[in-house]
Formats: C-alpha cells, sequence, structure tokens
C-alpha cells in the first residue's frame, strides 16, 4: 500500500501495523541503553540541525532506534531499506506514524522498488549517507554526481560496502569522506562475530527446525562474520568445516580447532552450507553437482550473489517452497538442494536479524560518525577514514556503564612507566 499526506510521503506495507512495531521498537529500546544515552545528549545539542541524512539499513527494531536518534538530534531523516528481505513491515508503519520519519520500505520489495527507493533517497539531497552495503553511494557517483556538492561525507557500516568504497578510492571517483564504521572495534568485534554468529543461526533454525548438533556445516569465509557463526555453529554441536581463500585466516581457522578444506572437498560433505565472504558464486554449479541429497545452502555475507541461484536453477526440473524462507531445487541428477531465503541474508530473511544489544554498539558508532562529519566539515580530505580511537572507546565505555561493569585505571606510577624509555625492566 502506497500512502502520501501533505506533510509526509512514505511508502510501507500497512500503516495499521504501526502499533505493533512501536511495541516491539520499545521492547529493543530495553537492550539499547548507549544510543539511549546518545539520543539524550542528541536531543539537547542538536547537531544534525538543518541537516539532510538518508539512511540506506534493514529496517528493523534496532535502526528504528537509530533513526529515532537522528531526528532527536535535529535531523530531516528519510529511511530506505538496504535489502529486500529485512524489513520489518510493522516497524515501517511505527516510524511514519509514531515518529514521523518518512520510510520507503516493504519486506519482499522486488528489485524495481528497491532501485526506486534509492533514488527516493538521493532525492532528498542528503548532507550525510548512511549506508549499508555502499548502493546509494555508488548510484550517487554514478547517477547524480551533481548532488556531491550538497554532501558532508557517508558512513558505511559492511565489509562488503568497505571493499566497495575501496574500488572507489582506487578509480579516483571518492571525492568525499567516508566513516568506515564497520572497521571500528565496538562494531566488528561484536556485530559481525557475536550478532552475525547467533542470529545467522537462528534464521536458520527457524526456517528449517532442523537439529544441528551432529550435522556437518560448511562456513565459507572466516572472517569476523564467519568467526562468529563457525563459534555458534560448533556450539549447537555441529561438525564445522572451514572454506578460505587467505591463508592468514585459513591458519587461523585451523588453530581454532576447525577443519579447513577448498570448497570443491567440502561440496560433497556438507549437510548445510553458510556463506559469508562479501563476494560472487563462491558456491556454483559444481559445487552444485555433488551435493548430498538435501543438502541445505544459505547466505549471510551481504548480496544475495555468494550463491549461484540462477546457474542451481538452470540444473532443476522444479522449485517448489517447502517452508517459508524454504525452497526446494530438484536437480535432474535426482537429488535436492534447499536454498534458504532465497539466497538472501538468512539472519534478516528468516529471523529478527542481530540482538538488540548488539546493534546498541553498531548503531551508537554510526550515530556518532555521522556528528563527526558533521563536526569536521570541510576538515575531512576525500577518502576512507576510521572511526575516532576516542569515540570507539567511549562507545564502550558507555556500554560497560551500562552493564555495571567497572574496570581499573591506570596508577600515576603506571602511566609514568608506560610512556618512558628510560624505565627498564
Amino acid at each position: 500500500m502506497v500512502a502520501t499526506s501533505p506533510r509526509l510521503e512514505h511508502e510501507v506495507k500497512d500503516l495499521a501495523l504501526a502499533t505493533l512495531g512501536r511495541q516491539r521498537i520499545e521492547w529493543a529500546g530495553r537492550e539499547m541503553p548507549v544510543l539511549k544515552q546518545i539520543r539524550d545528549r542528541f536531543a539537547k545539542e542538536k547537531p544534525f540541525a538543518g541537516i539532510k541524512i538518508s539512511a540506506c539499513c534493514h529496517v528493523t527494531t534496532e535502526t528504528a532506534h537509530l533513526a529515532i536518534a537522528l531526528k532527536a538530534g535535529g535531523a530531516d531523516a528519510l529511511l530506505i531499506a538496504s535489502n529486500p528481505l529485512s524489513t520489518q513491515d510493522d516497524v515501517a508503519a511505527s516510524l511514519v506514524v509514531d515518529y514521523g520519519i518518512p520510510v520507503f520500505a516493504i519486506k519482499g520489495e522486488d528489485d524495481a522498488t528497491y532501485h526506486r527507493h534509492v533514488q527516493i533517497a538521493l532525492d532528498h539531497r542528503p548532507n550525510i549517507i548512511i549506508d549499508d552495503g555502499c548502493d546509494v553511494v555508488a548510484t550517487l557517483i554514478q547517477q547524480r554526481p551533481h548532488q556531491i556538492a550538497d554532501l558532508y561525507g557517508t558512513t558505511e557500516e559492511t565489509t562488503t560496502g568497505i571493499v566497495r568504497l575501496q574500488a572507489m578510492l582506487k578509480d579516483g571517483v571518492l571525492t568525499f569522506p567516508a566513516i568506515n564504521v564497520n572497521d571500528a572495534d565496538t562494531k566488528h568485534f561484536f556485530d559481525n562475530r557475536y550478532g552475525t554468529g547467533q542470529s545467522t543461526l537462528d534464521g536458520i533454525i527457524r526456517a528449517t527446525n532442523v537439529l544441528l548438533a551432529g550435522k556437518t556445516v560448511v562456513v565459507a569465509g572466516y572472517g569476523w562474520c564467519g568467526k562468529g557463526t563457525a563459534m555458534r555453529a560448533r556450539g549447537l554441536g555441529a561438525n564445522v568445516i572451514v572454506t578460505e581463500i587467505d591463508p592468514i585466516k585459513a591458519i587461523e581457522a585451523v588453530m581454532d580447532g576447525f577443519r579447513v578444506l577448498p570448497m570443491a572437498e567440502a561440496a560433497p560433505l556438507g549437510d548445510l552450507f553458510i556463506t559469508v565472504t562479501g563476494n560472487k558464486h563462491v558456491i556454483r554449479g559444481e559445487h552444485f553437482d555433488v551435493m548430498k541429497d538435501g543438502a541445505m545452502v544459505c547466505n549471510s555475507g551481504h548480496f544475495d550473489i555468494e550463491i549461484d541461484l540462477k546457474t542451481l536453477a538452470s540444473k532443476a526440473n522444479e522449485i517448489k517452497e517447502v517452508r517459508p524462507f524454504t525452497q526446494e531445487y530438484k536437480l535432474n541428477n535426482g537429488k535436492s538442494v534447499v536454498v534458504l531465503g532465497e539466497g538472501r541474508l538468512v539472519n534478516l530473511a528468516a529471523a529478527e536479524g542481530h540482538p538488540s544489544a548488539v546493534m546498541d554498539m553498531s548503531f551508537a558508532n554510526q550515530a556518532m560518525g555521522a556528528e563527526y562529519l558533521v563536526k569536521n566539515k570541510g576538515k575531512l580530505q576525500p577518502g576512507i577514514h576510521s572511526i575516532p580511537a576516542e569515540v570507539d572507546k567511549e562507545i564502550a565505555r558507555l556500554k560497560l556503564q551500562a552493564m555495571g561493569i567497572v574496570i581499573d585505571t591506570l596508577t600515576d606510577e603506571q602511566i609514568e612507566y608506560i610512556n618512558s624509555w628510560t624505565s627498564g625492566t
């Protein structure tokens, strides 16, 4: 349903879902004390007064708190979905009805609708882009270079998005500052590892209701997302195989106690395959050919290209939905392969994404990164910038404070010792 009003445009599934959405947003807020403290400060200081922000994120209860914090800080904020299957329609409705934030997101929207929403985000003439996968920034550079003059910069919170920004920088087209939120310690240590680890297995179990204990789980990629996924799968009793292309990450996986194989050797062994690489066609035709009958494949990386679904479809004589977000491809060789979440992010397609306590720190980084762009307008060189260490530590300090955890501080003697080169052992 497309609804409009004289003062607010939006495109959500059903505004009548707002009451449920508000309840769920409030529940998530119980686990997001850091962002609440930031929002309260923003409400007093109004760092975004007169600033237009377009955010492209997964529209979830946690993202709602980021959007609310930005608006509290005075921003003219607009939100679109970064993934067609991750939108929580009740949350989208509540943001429009209860918080007056324009949202353009419908769970299951087709690619044409998604790309139209990207254009709407740019029609907003943003000064700051908060991106998840870099689609809005890429579209800006390719199709609307004249709007770059409006831009203070962008913040990016995914590994895939950072890789794309690095490619833009190499090609000389990144002519504005980009804040690398993904590599903040309070982001990737927790979001990528603990968030992806738990929510991926949650999505798989909700979609299939299979027992993972005793299963052979193949995790493609041993970055922070892969580490978390492998850790949680092993914790549920699975036998975990890791595939990698990076020798350092591969040896780390071995030393962490996992079996490391090429995908070609892992393919006949796995009961469940999880891609977390951010790359294209990690699981492809020759792998499908040798998989067990009934092998399940899913993705928790980013875009729906890690599994070569077009080739899989070409090998199938029948495709049918056997459970919500669970499709069985009956292959010409007599076996079947089961795809979860249409190859999109299984933790968001079939579940609710990361726990609120994890996203509290991730979105605190996004909020603080956006504020950093405003405070340093005209001072930052074009290119990719890290979240300042003091900001990262402040977020960690706020999280510890909210958890009631106290840590040690250095004595004067210790400070003197670690700052001196003349003091020996």
